[in-house]
């Protein structure tokens, strides 16, 4: 009876309450999301020690001397910090959570920390403990020791400022100096950054502290962006605004993928060297992470674009041409580009019966014009009078329907064509046509064109009985048209295209007399 009474008396309120704390918290730490619930090892595993030790004070209540006072201060303390550790895991990990409160890791610890060495005073001072002597002996101590860590003790310092001030951030990207990542982590000692080679720099936070850190694509109240420049060269024979326009005209056309559309991205001529003129592009970049294959992708579009505008890159003045360019030479290269030439317009049976003299002479007005994979060849609604042949590559063909999505109706290939009603008679582009791959392409032109019908005016008959059938027989489908009633049509559309030829091209009173 002695021993259960004693024990009784050793647990008194304190104990009591630990328990009805603990089950308190278990409850508490239940409200919350369940990969963010806190784990509860720290309270448990103190509440369990002041259990342990409360039977063993118990025991030695009647004995003589200190030893009892000496067995309870223990039993105290671990009370003391598990109701400490209780209430932190409550208040850190779901009260403030709740009022969507963040508190950095490292200022958790601290106010642990202090509140458990100010309770371990307390208790001990309380329970007859002069400690005066402790606190000058450790004053000499802590100095020995911070002299001899003040490395670590800078470093620790430097974590919780970091923390405080929220200056960098868990996934801020920053460089210092040739150093630049991700921020995975900030702890008491150190910040890990994880770099674009899957790599995990440790950081000494000292070291971030002295010196000098970037954090890229930061503005206050602005969306994560960060510009980033894609730099060419071209000749001086090409001028600027020609420069400039064919890139900005690619860039537009069509979004980049990672590459914000606002800001646009510009390009600028940066500087003027001995035999050539310096550009740059200029864009935002909206995931720090791809930063290399977007200025790829960015390069590649830049070089289709001035490939299109016949504006070729700058060569070194200092390059040596090491292969003999004979006349021979000369003779083959330019024959097979003129054979590909007739064998794209052979394709389009809107010139493929005109004599061999004649088709010759408006293959070289073809101009090649090629696009990279993802770019728009032309949009629907635009004003552009030329017709394009597919040498090479593939083009989804797509047209915008109510709500302004587009909807691919077909996909074009090597041989195939596009745009002869917008060079015979003007009309707006009917549909968007956008590079599935990269594309090889002969543009025709509306003033190569007409001078073909200067010469020939008769021509402009052909073309509109030929894009008459087309017409008639797309209808006859669609709505199931007998001979008589395709004949009638086929005059009439004729008839109006014809006289829309005429009117595009601007064809003379004596060449509508030739031609009707």
């Amino acid at each position: 009876m002695r021993w259960s009474q004693a024990i009784a008396e050793a647990m008194d309120n304190q104990s009591l309450l630990l328990a009805a704390g603990l089950i308190l918290t278990i409850a508490v730490t239940r409200l919350a999301p369940r990969e963010q619930r806190p784990r509860l090892r720290g309270p448990i595993g103190l509440t369990v020690l002041h259990v342990i030790l409360v039977p063993i004070a118990a025991a030695f209540r009647d004995h003589v001397g200190t030893v009892y006072r000496d067995v309870r201060l223990p039993c105290l303390i671990f009370g003391a910090l598990a109701g400490i550790s209780m209430a932190g895991t409550v208040l850190f990990s779901v009260l403030l959570p709740l009022l969507r409160l963040r508190t950095p890791r490292i200022l958790q610890d601290v106010l642990g920390a202090g509140a458990s060495l100010l309770a371990v005073f307390a208790i001990a001072t309380r329970s007859g403990y002069n400690l005066s002597g402790l606190i000058a002996t450790s004053a000499v101590l802590t100095a020995v020791i911070g002299f001899s860590l003040q490395d670590t003790l800078g470093n620790i310092m430097g974590g919780l400022a970091l923390q405080m001030d929220n200056s960098i951030k868990v996934g801020d990207w920053i460089k210092i100096g040739d150093l630049s990542g991700r921020v995975s982590e900030i702890r008491w000692r150190y910040t890990a950054i994880e770099t674009r080679n899957w790599e995990t720099v440790i950081v000494p936070n000292s070291v971030l502290m002295k010196g000098q850190v970037m954090v890229l694509g930061r503005r206050t109240g602005q969306p994560l962006k960060w510009r980033r420049w894609v730099y060419f060269n071209v000749d001086f024979r090409y001028q600027p605004p020609d420069v400039i326009s064919a890139v900005l005209e690619a860039l537009d056309g069509a979004p980049i993928e990672h590459v914000a559309r606002d800001p646009a991205p510009s390009c600028i001529l940066m500087d003027l060297h001995e035999s050539y003129g310096r550009y740059a592009v200029r864009y935002w970049l909206t995931d720090l992470a791809p930063d290399d294959p977007t200025d790829s992708e960015v390069r590649t579009r830049v070089y289709f674009a001035l490939k299109r505008a016949g504006i070729p890159l700058s060569i070194p003045a200092h390059a040596i041409f090491m292969t003999e360019e004979t006349t021979q030479r000369r003779a083959e290269k330019s024959r097979a580009d003129h054979d590909r030439r007739i064998a794209a317009l052979s394709n389009v049976d809107l010139f493929s019966h005109l004599p061999a003299p004649e088709l010759h002479e408006l293959a070289d007005e073809l101009r090649y014009a090629p696009f990279a994979r993802g770019e728009t060849l032309t949009r629907q609604g635009a004003e552009a009078h030329w017709l394009y042949m597919i040498v090479e590559g593939e083009v989804s063909v797509r047209v915008s329907v109510d709500g302004g999505l587009e909807r691919e109706v077909a996909r074009l290939r090597q041989g195939n064509f596009f745009g002869e009603m917008s060079l015979m008679t003007g009309e707006r582009r009917s549909a968007t046509v956008v590079a599935t791959t990269d594309v090889e392409c002969y543009r025709l032109e509306k003033a190569s064109f007409q001078e073909a019908l200067r010469k020939r005016p008769e021509l402009a008959e052909e073309v509109a009985e030929i894009l008459a059938k087309r017409r008639v027989e797309l209808a006859a489908v669609k709505e199931g048209l007998d001979l008589e009633a395709q004949r009638s049509r086929l005059l009439a559309a004729k008839s109006d295209l014809l006289g829309r030829i005429r009117d595009f091209f601007g064809l003379s009173e004596d060449e509508r007399r030739v031609v009707g």
